[in-house]
């Protein structure tokens, strides 16, 4: 095959690391993904320069300007009380992007020890590990969390308490798969007959070879537990008024549709901005990050 025919032929030199990032801007789809990002995470962390209106983050009001359509003073209109609705998209990713960190944060790093635990010593720890994660799994998630959110008031840290309690399963379940299929590596197998520790093969062998995996996982829970979130906000047991969060103000808007529909198409567009980004972000990591490629 010429070089002509091979798109890969310049490239047989790189290093792995290399062709990786190398895959992945040639996947237009996942540039689109790091892009859109990209552009979540600096509008939330620039918020308070990039919105026009930044005190309608908070409890202001201006009745004279309230259900204004969308137009260059306000580009995605004004809702119920006047408030810039594009200011509140910008405050209202700060809050998904909290509860995204605060979720992952705590349920990635739960998750991945017990898989690992389960997927190395077998016997009663798999038994135990694996059983209790199967049973979290079979509840609804979302009937799980309105139930928790429902016995405890409604803001965002009780809302990452909610979703914390259900993510942690995935990864569990995923690790597990991965260290199970490894256990009879050549690699392992070599820690062992060297006499390597137990947290040595779990952490220094095992868990490098997960981190793929975890990476790509990360991406696209980011996308769902932003939606998540948005949902229990939009059932009114996340996020409380006046602090700006998407799916409280779909929920609002939407009591004016279809007439005044940028209250709640604007912010629900925001939702879907900021899913997309992350799903294509996944998928585009999973084939940089595929070594069978």
């Amino acid at each position: 095959m010429s070089a002509l025919e091979d798109p890969d032929a310049p490239n047989r030199g790189l290093t792995a690391r290399q062709m990786a990032a190398y895959r992945f801007r040639r996947n237009p789809l996942a540039v689109i993904g790091a892009f859109i990002v990209a552009t979540v995470f600096l509008a939330a962390m620039f918020a308070p320069y990039l919105a026009p209106s930044p005190e309608s983050a908070g409890s202001f009001v201006d009745f004279r300007n309230r259900h204004a359509p969308p137009s260059w003073d306000n580009p995605m209109g004004t809702d119920n009380v006047g408030r810039d609705i594009l200011s509140r998209v910008l405050f209202g990713y700060r809050v998904s992007l909290g509860l995204v960190v605060g979720v992952l944060g705590v349920a990635v790093p739960f998750g991945v020890l017990l898989g690992l635990l389960a997927g190395y010593f077998g016997g009663w720890t798999e038994t135990l590990i694996m059983r209790f994660t199967d049973i979290m799994l079979a509840l609804p998630p979302l009937a799980m969390a309105l139930a928790i959110t429902a016995v405890l008031s409604p803001n965002l840290i009780n809302a990452m308490i909610a979703i914390t309690l259900l993510w942690w399963t995935w990864h569990t379940r995923l690790i597990y798969r991965i260290v199970k299929g490894q256990m009879n590596e050549d690699y392992v197998e070599a820690a062992r007959v060297a006499g390597a520790s137990h947290s040595h093969i779990l952490f220094k062998e095992l868990l490098p070879n997960c981190f793929s995996a975890v990476a790509v996982k990360i991406s696209l829970d980011a996308g769902f537990v932003i939606l998540f979130g948005a949902a229990l906000s939009f059932l009114g047991l996340g996020v409380q008024p006046p602090t700006p969060d998407l799916g409280t103000m779909v929920a609002t808007g939407s009591e004016y549709m279809p007439e005044m529909w940028w209250q709640a198409v604007m912010p629900g567009l925001a939702i879907l901005y900021a899913i997309l980004g992350f799903n294509l972000l996944g998928d585009g990591l999973r084939d940089m990050l595929d070594v069978e490629l």
